[in-house]
């Protein structure tokens, strides 16, 4: 008996100082993850414009680098190369916000590339931005998955840029056609500049047509090019409108819903909710499911992340990423919607931790047959900590934290 004794208090002591669950220290995937890949090419595109306005501001500029002797014009890309290349990083850093699989593939071609730039110039200021690029490249590559959406065009898109890159071969091919017949153009890059010059409508008179084909050939290029920039504006830029009009009427959009992992979903709308908002620390991303449209505006101004929707719905919960969360919540006031909540969070991803709200005791039965991992029962609660205070003014916050593991019934 004695033996037996001793070795349940061994296996106690294993239990409590040697448990089987080890916490990490440090949570790799916050730093491991989509999102820090995705800052870190946009810190990338700030250093590549930082650099590039260094290198344009000096008088002469030392090309000290291994790549120097190596790569052609490599004065004239350690000028202008960090600039450009902020610019083409921007719309590739928006890109991989909403996980389109393009914007990774860019990021593959145009990381490696502007890492020739630091390796041209050698330079003191430029280590920086070798370095970034040297830990982003990896980054990308191991978070391949998570950037998987395809870009998603609609025909109208896909047809006013057709119509840009068609307007500027054909103007390009024209001018360059035209060339000593009424047009000042000599090489190719001198038809280049003619056609965005008189297609942005700047004109600087430096190329002037003189002849009847050389200016209707330009009225052509006028014509073409400036209807074809304006729908394709109202292409591209009119469904950005619309994300941010959806946005301020309390909902998600697509992107924004890709972009969430280890958050906390919480479905339907009840007295608890703020309660719980406030409770959680900002560095965990919370996204509230509700059908009232009025609720999902206040929580928006709040700066609170809502998607306008029914909670019971389990394609709205895979929208919600429920697989990815670290939790859900079922916490609306209706104790009917809450277990069709718990249900549905259950199907879509079972291993998910639920936590459900019961406004009547009655129902706690109905939400742990479901599948509730805990239930919370507000009144119950309350009331038990009345009594307490009631019979001893100093009840503690341990009386507390036990009734949240006690059976409300």
């Amino acid at each position: 008996m004695t033996d037996t004794r001793e070795r349940e208090s061994d296996r106690a002591i294993e239990e409590v100082f040697y448990p089987d669950e080890h916490i990490p220290f440090v949570n790799w995937q916050q730093f491991s993850g989509a999102k820090p890949a995705v800052v870190l090419v946009g810190i990338v595109a700030l250093l590549s414009f930082v650099t590039g306005l260094s290198n344009l501001s000096q008088p002469t500029l030392a090309l000290d680098g291994p790549l120097a002797s190596v790569l052609p014009a490599a004065n004239g890309f350690a000028r202008f190369g960090g600039v450009l290349f902020s610019f083409l990083l921007g719309p590739v850093t928006v890109g991989l916000q909403r996980r389109k699989a393009l914007a990774w593939r860019a990021a593959l071609v145009l990381l490696p590339v502007l890492a020739a730039l630091p390796l041209t110039t050698l330079q003191t200021t430029d280590v920086p931005l070798l370095a970034v690029v040297a830990v982003t490249v990896p980054l990308l590559v191991w978070n391949r998955d998570q950037f998987d959406q395809s870009l998603d065009l609609s025909p109208l898109q896909i047809a006013s840029l057709s119509s840009i890159v068609g307007v500027m071969l054909y103007g390009t091919v024209g001018a360059y056609g035209l060339r000593g017949r009424g047009l000042s153009v000599a090489t190719w890059s001198d038809a280049v500049y003619y056609v965005v010059v008189t297609i942005s409508t700047v004109g600087y008179g430096d190329v002037t047509p003189t002849t009847p084909v050389a200016k209707w050939f330009s009225l052509s290029i006028i014509l073409l090019g400036t209807g074809a920039f304006t729908v394709s504006v109202g292409a591209l830029v009119g469904p950005a409108i619309e994300s941010r009009m959806a946005s301020a009427f309390g909902n998600m959009t697509v992107s924004e819903l890709k972009l969430l992992e280890d958050h906390v979903v919480v479905l339907g709308h009840g007295d608890l909710t703020a309660s719980l908002l406030e409770t959680l620390d900002d560095e965990t991303d919370v996204v509230v499911v509700t059908d009232d449209a009025d609720v999902a505006a206040d929580l928006t101004d709040d700066d609170v992340n809502v998607l306008t929707d029914d909670p019971t719905d389990e394609s709205v919960l895979r929208d919600a990423q429920v697989e990815t969360a670290r939790g859900v919540v079922a916490g609306g006031r209706d104790d009917a919607q809450n277990v069709l909540a718990v249900l549905a969070a259950k199907n879509v991803a079972p291993d998910v931790r639920v936590v459900a709200t019961a406004n009547e005791g009655k129902h706690v039965d109905k939400l742990a047959a479901v599948g509730a991992d805990e239930i919370i029962n507000p009144r119950t609660i309350g009331g038990r900590l009345l009594g307490e205070s009631v019979l001893d003014d100093t009840a503690t916050d341990a009386s507390l934290s036990s009734l949240g593991d006690d059976d409300p019934e």
